[in-house]
């Protein structure tokens, strides 16, 4: 017989108190509302924004602020109407927009729109390392805002990819460019980008072989052109070769070789990338003197100092001039050619960046916890954090790592 229940405790032995109860300990969010800025880009030639209105409503959804300056999405065909719909707020003054924590914007801040910047302020820009200035990393400096480079940005897998998206944009373009200026509507040599039944095709010589020159080279042997790369990195070659598994004529900057090439080309793309600060080759101006009339030169590299000593900056609404009556296309920016396409491959990249800026619980948290996003860093509290502008400029860094862990 099971004992008898004291009377008086029969309360007591049926109350929920003395069975064992789930853990209802407190659990600490650390997701963070975040304030997001987008300015209208100033810059001549830039048409780009880092968020598309579909991007806007999702993390208007997830409970974040967005200001959009009024007329910021017209380059890449998207209206005021368009964000405002989508949640953000629309300001009629550049001071409105850098009110925000977080300030994204493609090009970097001119000297006027940094005195906007406030102290522990976020920038997320473009650097443009090829025209960077002492002036320029000073001012930043003087605002103690933590600044992130779009250029320095890597992800988990060690890539870039801000420079890789603008890259495949850039070499998918270069080849519709050549294609526009070989007609002779632009006095061009009036041959097909290409080749068809019982005609020679087209030549086209890449210097480079990285990603615009992978996605020009796909583009070109696409159209059916002839398609030779140059580049003294053999691993590059090799391996795009191997991505665009097709024949592909390959060869290091054999100066003779490369040299005889080009004077027969139609089409010859510079996308060769600066190492130690300059361009490892360059093509000497009598070389391009003995190009065929009417031949095409694209400068990828244009704004690193080029790959061709005949080579000038142009604009985009002057995208080209003539020397020895050959065509040369020297515009920086060329994905800013097709603004809606880049915006949404910057729209791709920087969601999910936000997104996890967020769960962190803030750009403290999540330069401390991830080591990639910290690669894009290169002012941190008021202090140069990257050793290659700072070695550039003969100025002082100190090193992010050991700053967040002393903050932390």
């Amino acid at each position: 017989m099971p004992e008898a229940i004291p009377p008086g405790f029969e309360s007591l032995a049926t109350s929920r108190a003395f069975y064992t109860q789930e853990s209802m300990l407190a659990v600490e969010t650390r997701k963070r509302k975040l304030f997001i800025g987008l300015p209208r880009e100033t810059s001549l030639q830039e048409n780009r924004i880092c968020l598309t209105p579909e991007a806007v409503k999702h993390l208007v959804n997830e409970g974040h602020e967005v200001v959009m300056e009024s007329g910021a999405g017209e380059p890449s065909k998207y209206s005021d109407h368009d964000y405002s719909e989508a949640g953000a707020t629309i300001a009629y003054s550049q001071k409105e927009v850098y009110e925000a924590d977080l300030i994204l914007k493609v090009a970097p801040p001119t000297q006027e729109e940094i005195e906007f910047l406030k102290s522990n302020q976020t920038l997320i820009s473009a650097l443009q390392f090829g025209s960077l200035t002492a002036d320029y990393i000073t001012a930043i400096l003087r605002k103690k805002v933590n600044a992130i480079s779009f250029e320095l940005i890597k992800d988990p897998s060690g890539a870039r990819p801000v420079v890789r998206a603008m890259s495949e944009i850039a070499g998918s373009t270069v080849m519709l460019v050549a294609a526009e200026y070989l007609a002779r509507s632009n006095e061009g040599k009036g041959v097909i980008l290409g080749g068809i039944t019982g005609v020679p095709p087209s030549q086209v010589v890449i210097l480079g072989a990285g990603t615009v020159a992978e996605y020009a080279a796909r583009a070109a042997t696409g159209l059916g052109a002839e398609v030779k790369v140059f580049d003294n990195h053999l691993y590059k070659l090799r391996r795009l070769k191997e991505n665009l598994g097709t024949m592909l004529y390959t060869s290091t900057l054999d100066t003779f070789v490369l040299n005889q090439q080009i004077r027969r080309a139609d089409v010859v793309i510079g996308a060769l990338n600066a190492e130690e600060g300059r361009i490892p080759f360059m093509v000497p101006e009598s070389v391009v003197a003995s190009m065929a009339p009417g031949s095409v030169i694209i400068d990828v590299s244009i704004d690193q100092g080029g790959c061709f000593e005949t080579s000038e900056m142009t604009s985009h609404s002057k995208p080209v001039y003539r020397k020895y009556d050959v065509v040369h296309y020297c515009v920086p920016n060329i994905a800013s050619r097709v603004p809606r396409t880049a915006t949404n491959a910057l729209s791709n990249i920087f969601t999910p960046i936000l997104q996890e800026i967020s769960q962190h619980g803030g750009i403290n948290e999540v330069l401390f916890t991830n080591e990639h996003f910290r690669s894009g860093v290169y002012v941190y509290k008021g202090s140069l954090t990257n050793a290659s502008i700072a070695k550039k400029f003969n100025m002082r860094y100190k090193e992010l790592g050991l700053m967040i862990a002393v903050r932390n």
